[in-house]
């Protein structure tokens, strides 16, 4: 199938040339079917007195074919005129003959055939070798051949008297046998030769050589290998005639001026590189081909695209650039003209190129290597139009560094632009990472966010939105206060503010309140900060302890808040705790400290003092008793000697007495010390402690 395709358009045509004498036979390449019309003879007239069946005739308008026998059997050919006053005759010589000694013919047929389709030739169904002149009988019999013979083919169209008639004929050839051709032998073309060129608008057109330009110069070798598609042994010739082509005559050798009217011819030849006389060097195939304009022609072309944040700069993609509409073409980008025509610094990135408004240029070349330069002019869609703003939100009572923000309400751009992200820095604006989505409820403390704004284009600027958190403003004078727990007192959240509201629902500067915890909202414009104040009962004093001492009472005091003031009576109040020279009885004892409430108050007694005890069992002074107190709580009456050592204990047990004596045994004579403790029978239990000396008289 690869030998007939390559017959399709490498067929052998001959026209207008004339192979007129043996020894300038052309070689017939292969099985292929032949078109001749021949015209006139050669310097010799080979078949006057040849002894054939056309010797008398002679020679008119003649071809000579030399034939190779590839393989063996049979040989059979159709001869047919393809005009109505051609009358052909034909000749073979051989086997394995020369020119010059060519004997008698083996086969011929000078039989009149006249007309068109009127055929003669060898088959497989005649007899005859010789076909005698006039002869009716127009078929010799066919030629058994073995392979590497070689005959010669002498076909004439002979004409009457004064005719010139000159027509063409077909020769298609038959039989078992092949014709040798180097074109048909895969051992010595392993591959399919490849026309020049593109196929014509129809398939009887020449193929067509593309060029850039209506006349341009060409170099036809440049054609060569593509032809010869890596057969070795074969070249190519190109000519300007097909008779050239198929002699291998008057071939072009140089680069020359050609245009898209002329016809040229290539011719394939074989060179057989051990036998240079091999008649297989003799065959050729040829074609034909003109030149065609594949002249491109690009077109200046404009990009716009975003100038992103007014960055100054625009991703191109240099290839969206309607420069051409022709596919199939390559396009190479450059910053100038002549980084262009140098074929330097190409743009390697066209898909992605970033760059400020200005001019790229492209060449565009065609599969044929035609090629255009066009200009790309590249510009800035208006910019996003977008403005830094500020945010002020009120803070959060549960956080008061930070605010709630509604995003969506800061003023960056026009109404027409609609499409706004937000993000907490400017690098994530502009990567899209880490969107804010809770744009209406954003919390945050004082800070920035960055907004990516978007128009219908697709372009984007990035705006600063600055966030403030307005802090509570709190009432400088307002204070927690100590009071009086039966008292009021008023609090004052003192001016500056543009509306209150207490706790207690008064809606004024200052409220008159008793103890407790209180709040107010105080509004600075648009924000409300609740303040609490507590007014604390004070702290009311304790009497911690009464020493008496003879007529001298001394009272202790805690608490509250000094100094404290003392009275006997609630009317007298000194500062001093002591009070001094006061008669055996009881007592109140009132205390109040600086905030001066109620005041706390404490019922004393002081108890007869006993100095001296004669415990001798008269009856009379016998025994220091204070049973009298028995109703104080923890009474206990301790006695010491002059060491300080405690040498008795007077409490319920023995009746809160003592009567001289140590375990039974009476003490000696003279002073002891004692001290009487208790605790009133009040909230306080307060510590009471009385102190005296007595002599002891103790008779042997």
């Amino acid at each position: 199938m690869r030998k007939i395709l390559l017959f399709t358009f490498l067929y052998i045509s001959h026209f207008l040339y004339s192979q007129q004498d043996c020894a300038t036979a052309l070689a017939v390449c292969g099985n292929s079917n032949i078109t001749y019309s021949p015209s006139g003879y050669g310097t010799i007239k080979e078949m006057v007195n040849s002894g054939t069946c056309i010797d008398i005739s002679g020679e008119h308008n003649s071809i000579w074919y030399k034939i190779t026998i590839a393989t063996g059997g049979t040989l059979t050919f159709d001869l047919v005129p393809n005009n109505q006053d051609a009358d052909y005759d034909w000749a073979i010589f051989g086997p394995n003959v020369n020119c010059g000694s060519l004997g008698s013919a083996i086969r011929c047929n000078a039989a009149t055939v006249v007309g068109v389709g009127a055929a003669t030739g060898l088959n497989m169904t005649s007899t005859i070798t010789n076909g005698i002149g006039g002869s009716a009988t127009p078929y010799c019999k066919y030629l058994d051949v073995l392979p590497g013979e070689t005959y010669y083919l002498f076909i004439d169209n002979w004409v009457s008297g004064t005719s010139s008639t000159t027509a063409p004929f077909s020769l298609t050839w038959g039989g078992t046998a092949t014709l040798a051709s180097p074109f048909t032998d895969p051992n010595i073309q392993p591959n399919p030769f490849v026309p020049p060129g593109i196929p014509g608008a129809n398939p009887a057109d020449p193929r067509e050589v593309i060029i850039c330009g209506s006349t341009v110069v060409f170099n036809f070798s440049t054609l060569s290998t593509g032809i010869i598609n890596g057969n070795p042994d074969f070249n190519v010739s190109y000519h300007t005639s097909a008779n050239d082509a198929l002699t291998g005559n008057n071939p072009i050798t140089t680069p020359q001026t050609v245009n898209t009217n002329t016809v040229f011819y290539y011719s394939i030849s074989y060179t057989d590189p051990t036998n240079p006389s091999s008649p297989l060097n003799k065959c050729k195939q040829t074609g034909k081909f003109k030149f065609k304009d594949g002249s491109i022609k690009a077109k200046d072309a404009t990009l716009t695209e975003c100038n992103n944040n007014n960055a100054g700069t625009a991703l191109f993609n240099l290839t969206n650039a309607d420069v051409i509409a022709i596919t199939g073409v390559t396009k190479r980008y450059y910053n100038s003209m002549f980084d262009l025509n140098s074929g330097i610094n190409e743009i390697t990135n066209p898909t992605a190129f970033v760059s400020a408004e200005g001019i790229v240029y492209v060449k565009v070349t065609s599969e044929f290597g035609c090629s255009s330069v066009a200009k790309i002019t590249l510009k800035f869609h208006p910019v996003v139009v977008v403005f830094e703003a500020t945010l002020t939100s009120c803070f959060i009572e549960s956080n008061s560094s930070t605010g709630s923000f509604n995003l969506n309400n800061a003023p960056v751009t026009t109404p027409d632009n609609t499409d706004k992200k937000y993000y907490p820095s400017e690098t994530d604006a502009i990567n899209q990472t880490n969107e804010i989505t809770a744009a209406m409820t954003y919390i945050a403390p004082n800070g920035v966010v960055y907004v990516r704004v978007t128009n219908a284009r697709g372009c984007y600027a990035i705006a600063k939105v600055n966030l403030k958190v307005t802090p509570p403003k709190y009432s400088d004078v307002l204070q927690d206060k100590i009071i009086c727990v039966e008292s009021k007192t008023t609090l004052d959240a003192g001016p500056g503010f543009k509306s209150y509201l207490w706790s207690t629902g008064a809606t004024t500067k200052t409220v008159t309140v008793g103890v407790g915890v209180y709040w107010v909202k105080l509004q600075t414009g648009d924000c409300f900060t609740t303040q609490t104040v507590k007014v604390i009962p004070s702290e009311v004093p304790v009497i911690s302890n009464i020493e008496i001492s003879n007529s001298t009472v001394a009272v202790s005091v805690i608490g509250g808040m000094p100094p404290y003031q003392y009275s006997l009576d609630n009317i007298i109040w000194q500062d001093s705790n002591v009070f001094t020279s006061l008669p055996r009885g009881e007592y109140k004892i009132l205390v109040k400290d600086a905030y001066n409430c109620e005041p706390v108050k404490v019922e004393i007694v002081i108890p007869n003092l006993i100095n001296v005890i004669t415990p001798n069992a008269d009856g009379v002074n016998d025994v220091i008793d204070y049973s009298a107190l028995a109703g104080k709580q923890n009474l206990i009456i301790n006695v010491f000697d002059r060491y300080g050592t405690k040498i008795h204990q007077a409490d319920k047990l023995n009746g809160y007495k003592w009567d001289g004596a140590v375990g039974g045994r009476k003490v000696p004579t003279g002073t002891y010390w004692y001290s009487v403790l208790w605790n009133e029978n009040d909230k306080k239990n307060t510590p009471v402690k009385f102190t005296g000396w007595v002599l002891v008289k103790n008779r042997e």
